[in-house]
This record gives C-alpha cells, sequence and structure tokens, in this order.
C-alpha cells in the first residue's frame, strides 16, 4: 500500500459529509490539511475522486467505487476495536482451562462458579487429560491454563503453585491401626494408588524409591475419588490427598494413618506460556485465585 492509511480516513470522512470544511471540524485539523491530503491520495492513486463546484463536492465514479471499500475498510476496523474493548472489559471472550477430574472437583469448581457469576459473557472450555498432556495443550495453543500436580517442569510454562496439598494414607473406619507406622510398614499394607501414568503416583513411587523402597500396590484405579470410596470399604489403604477428603475424614468415613515421617508437601500449579501474555480471560481467572 503506497497511501498512508490517514488518507484514507480523510477521505472517507470528507465523502461523508461531502464537505472540506465538516471533515476538518470532524477530525481536529485543519481545512488546508484536509485539501492537501485529498490532493496526495488523487496523485497517488493517479485518479479523480471528488468534483468540486460552487455547491460543494461529490464523488466522481471512481470515488464511489473507492469509498465503498474504504467504508467497509473502516468499519471492520472499527468493529474490531469494540471487540477488543470488550475483550479489555470481560465482556466477551473466552477461558480455555486444561485440568484433571478431581483438581477440577476438589479445587476449581467454587472459583468456575465465582467466575462465571462475576464474567457471564466470558465463554469456558475445560479439557481433561493427564498433566504431561494438559501442559502439552498449553503449548499448543489448545488451552490457556493447565492446572497440574507439581513437581512439574517445562523451559516453554511458568507453573507457579497455586494450592499447597498433603498426601496422606487412608483406611476404613473398623481397620486396626497402629499408632505410627513407618515407610517399610505402610509398603507391606494392601496399598490401592492410582495408576502408575498419574503424577501423583510417580510422586509417590519417587519418594518411595529413594528410600530404596518398592511399592506394589493390590489394587490400582484411575479416579482420585475411588480410592476414597474403596478405602471407606475396607478393600485396602490409599494413598489420597488430605485437602481433597477433608468431608469424608471429618465424617470418619475414612481415616487416616499416622506415618513417621510424613510424605514431602507438594502444591497444585497453574501452568501458562513463558513468552506469550494471557488473555484478559485467563489473566482475570489467575488474579481470583491468587
Amino acid at each position: 500500500m503506497k497511501t498512508k492509511l490517514d488518507y484514507y480516513r480523510i477521505f472517507y470522512e470528507t465523502a461523508r459529509f461531502q464537505s472540506f470544511s465538516t471533515a476538518a471540524q470532524h477530525l481536529y485539523i485543519s481545512q488546508s490539511a484536509i485539501s492537501q491530503c485529498i490532493h496526495q491520495l488523487e496523485s497517488d492513486l493517479n485518479v479523480q475522486l471528488f468534483v468540486r463546484t460552487r455547491r460543494g463536492i461529490t464523488l466522481t465514479n471512481e470515488g464511489k467505487i473507492l469509498f465503498l471499500k474504504v467504508e467497509n475498510a473502516i468499519n471492520s476496523i472499527d468493529q474490531g476495536e469494540k471487540q477488543l474493548e470488550k475483550l479489555r472489559h470481560l465482556e466477551s471472550g473466552e477461558l480455555k482451562i486444561a485440568a484433571g477430574d478431581t483438581i477440577t472437583t476438589h479445587f476449581l469448581l467454587k472459583y468456575l462458579e465465582d467466575y462465571h457469576a462475576t464474567y457471564p459473557e466470558i465463554r469456558i472450555e475445560m479439557a481433561n487429560s493427564y498433566s504431561s498432556q494438559m501442559l502439552n495443550l498449553v503449548k499448543e495453543g489448545k488451552a490457556d491454563l493447565a492446572f497440574v500436580n507439581m513437581p512439574l517442569s517445562d523451559d516453554e510454562l511458568i507453573i507457579e503453585p497455586c494450592l499447597e496439598i498433603d498426601d496422606v494414607f487412608v483406611c476404613g473406619p473398623d481397620f486396626e491401626t497402629k499408632e505410627s507406622y513407618s515407610w517399610e510398614e505402610v509398603a507391606e499394607l494392601p496399598l490401592i494408588l492410582l495408576e502408575k501414568h498419574s503424577s501423583s503416583r510417580r510422586f509417590l513411587d519417587k519418594n518411595f524409591k529413594e528410600k530404596n523402597i518398592a511399592l506394589n500396590p493390590q489394587i490400582e484405579v484411575a479416579v482420585h475419588d475411588l480410592l476414597i470410596r474403596f478405602a471407606s470399604i475396607h478393600l485396602g489403604v490409599s494413598c489420597v490427598i488430605e485437602q481433597f477428603a477433608k468431608v469424608e475424614l471429618e465424617k470418619g468415613i475414612v481415616q487416616r494413618l499416622s506415618v513417621n515421617p510424613p510424605l514431602p508437601k507438594r502444591s497444585i500449579g497453574c501452568a501458562y506460556l513463558k513468552n506469550a501474555p494471557l488473555s484478559y480471560a485467563a489473566k482475570a481467572f489467575v488474579e481470583m485465585i491468587k
């Protein structure tokens, strides 16, 4: 494009008002500046755009053709600016979150409810997968945020802890327990654990392996809530996230085993791209959680 976009805006306003002086007033520039710009535009395009008479100005046929195109372009730009303004004020847009069922149910649900009540025009999309795969969704642009079990790291992502959690062993209310269990004694119990590909299971295996203790669960499940359910009906001893089993522990549906020393604390993290700005919708959700 060899002509400045400002010239087309001036041409558009001049044609719309059919007056140099009115266009000048509307654009807050001098009438001579309007005239010079129109002259330059006609020179650049090698065509006459206006017919000048004592009564004012009218578009030539060539001017009418250009006006229709310029009008469409300016309307598109104006619409784009309005859409951006709505995004900035969270009156439009979408929020794409990747998170597992357990984190969604026990951690994110209350925030999603509050967020939707505060920003009802934001469309929320949820994706469900394993932690490592959810990080890929963020890197591929298919999710704004991923909520994952830490520890995890990725050079392309920022992963900020947003909730500290404790892994504890629980059993049914009638299970005969000792005052305290060593890690070796825990490994001898009829264990119910998450499947090996889950980040929570990898965390557990890693910590026991560092003490040269192998874990050989009798039952493996894919869902955290089944750990609580199976323990409650005395199928064995489950390793669960204490904060996500709070209700069952308080009601005595399951009881906690005292393990000495306890498992190290870890966190749920919020992951997003390191070198790309968060959308207004995603930024508002992160701020709400913080």
